[in-house]
């Protein structure tokens, strides 16, 4: 331990800086040695703990036959009888718990004496469990769930070890790599040194496989892989042996890896040798060199995958060759291939597809003689779809190449599946039917890929639509799952021949003819599966709702693309919201209609549909009702109300934020198109538009306050909802509007003269304050949210957004009555506002304090007594220095005259209010 703590120090004090490595050696080789005392080595450690456990049972051995012993003077038996049954049943169990098991003493050295035998009675008798009871029973807890085996094998045991051989392995890549570019010592005698070590590892760890098991095969994992790095090298970088002995050499040791993988039947030691025989090419790549040479040697490494195969199933092992194989093919067919390089590559992909066609087979065998699940799905599917694929791009410069290799594909399945029905008979049968179902798959395939994609890909819809129906009668999963993968392919040969023209007849045309069909599809599959619930797969209620998705974007896909090249360009907005709109309609009408509950949630997207066009008719600068969208907007929002009734008692929290959403939506709707037209009309005034902004918000908050529409529908369904979801959001708008309107509008009404209160800008604050006052009474009433008992807070918002307010008609009148320019800065530094400003905040104070008094309100006349305060401190620290001539007079005169009436009339109220309360004067 101390020696490893060295050399990390070493390692560590170097990369810090060239003169701290010695420094660092020292302190690694410090901790090492403390950590070496505090836990010991491993092996050590568990020997120490197997001795004292043998020493503990042995002495518990000598208690029990003392005890046993003494029974027959009774002794024993008076302790035991004094126990009832259930507590010796409990001592039993807890004598040899996990916890006593696993807690060991710290000492090493074990207990000095037996335990002492008196002449007392016992009074309770020593119960010894022995560990075999909890040996089984942990061992058949372990063997329930097992681990990944890779994941165990890099995790398991010593860790470090695995995980330096992995680095290892990548080190000595980069060091042939290195060596190749920069060295100058003859390369044969580098490569003779890897390989003397490569065989050195392997026979090091053949020789601990029983002693340490774990990390032998960690060992001989390593060296395999650097054997094939070092022969590849060899024969691809430095061209030191020819072709055959280096494949005769790399299939010796694919042929070794593979015997040892199964002698020690080690899945980890069969991966890791294959995963580094596949790396070892791209490791050692330098960017040149023969694709043939490649795909030989991944041959030879496929050819060890299935010799494994024969014998051991593997899963693991066989998805790390497919992978390996077709990635690194599709990557180099990518970047590399040409119509020139057919001949050569075309024997290889096929050979692939072959062997891996084979492996599949021979995991079924394995599996299915052991009474497992022995369809590997992956590879059974994967591997069709993958090398296809891959033969598509190898024939595409052929006419008609893609359907001749998926008509040969299916004539290799069917036989295929008749070849091993005839074999294995019912013992196979699924393996077989999978066979039989791909080899429909390319025969249906080879159709379309003669033609026109389009014109056959709808047919591949319905032709997946009736499969999942006869499957679903048949009780036929894997033909469902068929039925299924044929929707999605459908859609993806469609969007393959986009390209090729689109028709110019609106409607009756390929492409829109061809969304529908594949929408159709997938809309039957959803509604089918839901009304078949009881007999389908769990999982097959989720792949409903997916085709339910896919049907409604392959519909709403299919019309916007109508509207956008048969409509004119400025009603295609409100045309693409009218489909929209009617379609989701008409999901609510089909969920009753057909008991399809699922098809409810299209219906919902009305609301959200509207946001997303209001958006863009705010981009695009235009106002709702322009387009013939005077008619789609009202239809959109009486469609909304439609779902939301046909639908009411589903789906409450979402039902619920979508009322309230819906009251949101309408006022912004409204209130632009009602701006729009009020600018129209007046020829750009501002603060005309402004106030439209007010009014739409202000009505619909009365409407759904007011006493007849809490006794109709919707309000009357959902109260809370109107008057709180759907309220608190126009009330905090119409305040954020109150602020900004004060702030930055300076109320001109041309071509009306300004007149304070009789403006449009303050009546429409008046309205705002109204219809705030209303709504608040009325939740008040009604007792929603907790309002009755929280009026305070709400009063004082509302206080403080009315002082805004009259502040704001002051400083209006100043700027039209005085010509004070309405600007803040401006305002602030003028003698005459600053004047008013003290006049008006002691008036505004004496009229609450008065009223306070009244009214024996103790807090609101102490908010007035704090204005009145500010009004003292501004006109010491303000107008008297500020404010010069006249309006420094009138301000400490008036404020002052003010303030004398404040405390006649209005002393301080009483805390409470009592029977014999004195004369407030």
């Amino acid at each position: 331990m101390w020696f490893a703590g060295m050399l990390v120090g070493i390692v560590l004090g170097a990369a810090i800086g060239h003169d701290m490595w010695a420094l660092g050696a020292a302190v690694g080789a410090g901790l090492g040695w403390l950590l070496s005392i505090k836990t010991g080595d491993p092996d050590v450690r568990f020997k120490e703990i197997a001795d004292r456990i043998n020493k503990l049972s042995a002495e518990l051995t000598d208690v029990r036959r003392r005890l046993h012993a003494m029974e027959g003077s009774g002794h024993a038996k008076l302790g035991q009888a004094s126990l009832p049954e259930s507590t010796k049943t409990e001592a039993t169990e807890s004598a040899f718990s996990d916890q006593d098991f696993y807690a060991l003493p710290e000492s090493d050295a074990p207990p000095e004496r037996s335990l002492p035998i008196t002449s007392e009675p016992v009074t309770a008798p020593v119960v010894v469990a022995t560990p075999r009871v909890f040996t089984e029973r942990h061992a058949a807890v372990r063997a329930e769930s097992r681990p990944n085996p890779i994941i165990k094998w890099l995790l398991g045991g010593n860790t470090v070890v695995r995980v330096g051989v992995v680095i290892l392995f990548f080190g000595v890549a980069f060091l042939l790599k290195y060596a190749y570019e920069h060295s100058h010592v003859p390369i044969s005698v580098r490569l003779t040194g890897v390989a003397i070590g490569a065989v050195a590892l392997l026979v090091f760890g053949w020789r601990l496989r029983e002693r340490r098991a774990g990390y032998a095969l960690t060992i001989q994992g390593g060296g395999i892989g650097v054997l094939y790095l070092n022969i590849f090298a060899a024969f691809r970088l430095y061209d030191l042996i020819p072709a055959t002995p280096a494949f005769a050499m790399l299939i010796a040791i694919v042929g070794i890896s593979a015997l040892l993988a199964i002698l020690q039947d080690s899945l980890a030691l069969a991966a890791f040798g294959v995963s580094g025989g596949f790396l070892a090419p791209l490791l050692t790549s330098t960017g040149q060199g023969s694709h043939v040479m490649l795909f030989s040697y991944y041959l030879i490494l496929n050819l060890g995958i299935l010799a494994i195969s024969w014998h051991k199933a593997w899963r693991v092992l066989n998805l790390l060759g497919f992978g390996f194989t077709f990635v690194i093919g599709a990557i180099w067919g990518a970047k590399f291939y040409g119509p020139e390089f057919f001949a050569s590559t075309e024997p290889f992909l096929v050979v692939f597809f072959l062997l891996y066609v084979m492996i599949p087979i021979l995991f079924a065998r394995r599996q299915s003689e052991e009474a497992k699940p022995y369809v590997d799905a992956t590879l059974m599917f994967g591997v069709p779809l993958v090398a296809f694929g891959l033969q598509s791009g190898l024939v595409k410069s052929f006419e008609y190449g893609a359907a001749w290799s998926a008509f040969a594909v299916a004539a290799f399945y069917i036989l295929l599946a008749s070849a091993l029905w005839r074999a294995t008979g019912a013992r196979l049968r699924l393996l077989s039917e999978a066979f039989l179902a791909l080899g429909i798959v390319f025969g249906t395939l080879s159709i379309p890929l003669a033609f026109d994609g389009r014109l056959t890909s709808a047919a591949w819809a319905l032709e997946g639509a009736a499969i999942v129906w006869i499957g679903m009668r048949q009780q036929r999963v894997l033909a469902r799952s068929f039925g299924f993968a044929l929707q999605i392919l459908a859609g993806i040969a469609f969007l393959g021949d986009v390209d090729k023209g689109y028709g110019t007849t609106p409607i009756l045309n390929g492409f829109f003819l061809g969304c529908t069909f594949i929408a159709i599809g997938g809309l039957f599959c959803s509604a089918y599966l839901e009304r078949q619930r009881d007999q389908s797969q769990p999982w097959e209620q989720g792949i409903s709702g997916l085709l339910l998705a896919w049907g409604a974007l392959w519909w709403a896909a299919g019309g916007l693309h109508e509207i956008d090249r048969h409509v004119l360009a400025e009603f295609r907005l409100t045309a693409a919201l009218l489909l929209l709109v009617v379609s989701a309609a008409v999901f609510s009408l089909l969920s009753g209609a057909l008991s399809w509950r699922r098809a409810r949630w299209p219906a919902y997207a009305i609301l959200p549909v509207g946001i997303l066009f209001t958006g863009q008719e705010f981009l695009q600068q235009t106002h709702p009702a322009a387009n013939l969208g005077f008619l789609v907007w009202p239809a959109t929002f009486i469609l909304h109300l439609f779902v939301l009734r046909r639908q009411q008692g589903s789906d409450a929290k979402l039902q619920y934020w979508l009322h309230a959403a819906g009251i949101w939506l309408f006022a912004f709707v409204a209130s632009r198109e009602l701006g729009w037209q009020i600018d129209q009309a007046v020829e750009g005034k501002p603060v005309w538009s402004l106030i439209a902004w007010a009014m739409i918000p202000c009505a619909l908050l009365a409407l759904v306050t007011s006493s007849r529409s809490r006794k109709a529908w919707p309000v009357a369904a959902h109260t809370e909802c109107y008057l709180l979801a759907g309220a608190v959001p126009l009330a905090t708008f119409m305040g954020a509007w109150t602020l900004f309107a004060n702030f930055t509008s300076n109320g001109d009404p041309a071509p009306l003269p300004y007149v304070p209160l009789l403006n449009p800008l303050d009546l429409a604050q008046g309205l705002v304050f109204l219809s705030l006052g209303y709504w608040i009474m009325t939740i008040r009433k009604l007792g929603l949210g907790g309002i009755g008992s929280k009026t305070m807070p709400i009063y004082a918002l509302f206080g403080a957004a009315a002082f805004i307010w009259i502040n704001g008609i002051l400083l209006r009148t100043l700027h039209h009555w005085a010509a004070v320019p309405f600007e803040l800065d401006t305002m602030l530094r003028s003698v005459l506002v600053q004047a008013a400003f003290s006049l008006l905040w002691t008036l505004l104070a004496l009229v609450i304090m008065v009223t306070a008094t009244r009214r024996a309100w103790r807090k609101l006349w102490i908010a007035g007594a704090v204005l009145m305060a500010v009004v003292v401190a501004k006109l010491f620290l303000v107008d008297l220095s500020d404010v010069g001539g006249i309006e420094r007079i009138v301000s400490f005169i008036g404020v002052g005259i003010l303030m004398l009436v404040v405390g006649y009339f209005s002393p301080v109220p009483p805390s409470s209010i009592t029977k014999e309360q004195p004369d407030a004067r």
